[in-house]
């Protein structure tokens, strides 16, 4: 039913940007992006899809070869993916996007934003970087949320600035995400799970 429906939906960029030293950053992007919707799989009670941010036919295709048959997979605009992503997802209680970049990612803290969902109308998880590592919003987007249309580069401090009442933001435990080759040191290697982005690690 709708009323219980809960979905998270991982926002993969079409493109690689970047990789760790010897590494193609597209070979990069699909392990990051691999692993991290192996730990959002593995949740109960939640629906999982997969979104390629600007991404054409064969760019679904290829990001589709990493899931589950029957994950739907599918294209939104890279100006506003993750608003996009949740139109997408279809009717729901509450959606949470889940940027493609943590691998390591505790899937409790995925639990966290949709419990917070229950009172806020966005509810996010904070990259130490400054930037978001995922976004929950309750269905159908608040208005205020829709005009802010954040992206996981958007900052805490606009969501703070433009809501409308204390408790329409709610703010989750921080995690780290993969962008740069200093954050590869925050994979702690005693952890199971991001077995793809591990191999990579391993194997020029």
């Amino acid at each position: 039913m709708t009323g219980d429906r809960r979905v998270v939906v991982v926002v993969v960029p079409a493109a690689g940007t970047w990789a760790p030293p010897g590494r193609d950053p597209d070979a990069w992007r699909l392990a990051l992006a691999e692993d991290t919707y192996e730990v959002l799989a593995g949740l109960d009670r939640v629906e999982v899809a997969v979104a390629v941010a600007g991404g054409d036919e064969e760019a679904v295709a290829e990001v589709r070869a990493l899931t589950w048959p029957g994950t739907p997979t599918y294209a939104v605009d890279p100006d506003r993916p993750v608003l996009h992503a949740v139109e997408l997802a279809g009717p729901a209680a509450a959606v949470v996007a889940v940027s493609h970049d943590v691998p390591d990612l505790p899937g409790l803290l995925i639990g966290k934003l949709f419990r917070a969902l229950s009172t806020a109308d966005i509810a996010v998880t904070p990259a130490e970087d400054g930037t978001l590592a995922a976004i929950g919003t309750k269905t159908p987007v608040a208005d205020w949320v829709a005009e802010v249309a954040p992206t996981f580069d958007t900052e805490l401090s606009v969501l703070e600035a433009r809501k409308p009442r204390r408790h329409a933001v709610a703010i989750g435990p921080g995690w780290h995400r993969l962008r740069s080759a200093a954050d590869i040191a925050r994979l702690d290697p005693g952890l199971e799970g991001w077995d793809a982005t591990r191999s990579l690690l391993r194997h020029s």
